[in-house]
């Protein structure tokens, strides 16, 4: 009887030993993806969260078959997770890339256009003065976004830095055509 109850305790050992080790796997493969994951997937990153919480909580009941399934289940979403930012992260350097070749080149446009009326150049009808004046203190305040968004690149702060291009894109577009620059 001895004998049967120490084998039972050495599999049962075994067992909280193999789901602990799960649990760590597990941890250690949501712990590699979280910084990226918090930027580029979050929902997902939760959802992995959750599960490996929920194995943790099986294991201190001393359910070791659900918190091993569950355990597996957290690990799976890890890796489903580092393939879901690998490709988000490729998707806004891409997004970034395209806007950091357009901007510029706008940028220009509008830097030449106000350079020429500043120099006596003739003003598009319906713009005076008072208009230019606005057109480039919108100007400069599209240069600071611009370098701020610029920064948020360099940082890796891909999302942030694709919304501020974009907001400044869309000014951009109203800015020329006050400008009198066609697309």
């Amino acid at each position: 009887m001895l004998g049967i109850t120490l084998l039972v305790a050495a599999c049962g050992g075994a067992e909280k030993d193999a789901t602990e080790a799960a649990i760590n796997a597990a941890q250690s493969a949501v712990n590699a993806v979280r910084a990226e994951a918090e930027k580029y997937a979050p929902d997902q990153l939760q959802s992995a969260q959750n599960a490996l919480q929920s194995a943790k909580d099986e294991l201190t009941k001393g359910d070791y078959k659900d918190a091993l399934s569950a355990a597996q289940d957290a690990a799976k979403k890890a890796k489903e997770l580092a393939v879901t930012v690998a490709a988000k992260k490729d998707e806004f350097v891409k997004t970034w890339n395209s806007l950091n070749d357009s901007l510029p080149k706008s940028m220009d446009q509008v830097k030449t256009k106000l350079d020429a009326y500043s120099k006596g150049a003739r003003l598009p009808q319906g713009m005076d003065k008072d208009q230019l004046a606005e057109a480039k203190a919108q100007y400069a305040q599209l240069k600071q976004s611009w370098a701020d968004a610029k920064a948020s690149a360099a940082q890796g702060n891909w999302g942030d830095a694709i919304q501020k291009a974009t907001g400044i894109n869309d000014l951009l577009a109203k800015l020329k055509e006050m400008l009198g620059i066609k697309p």
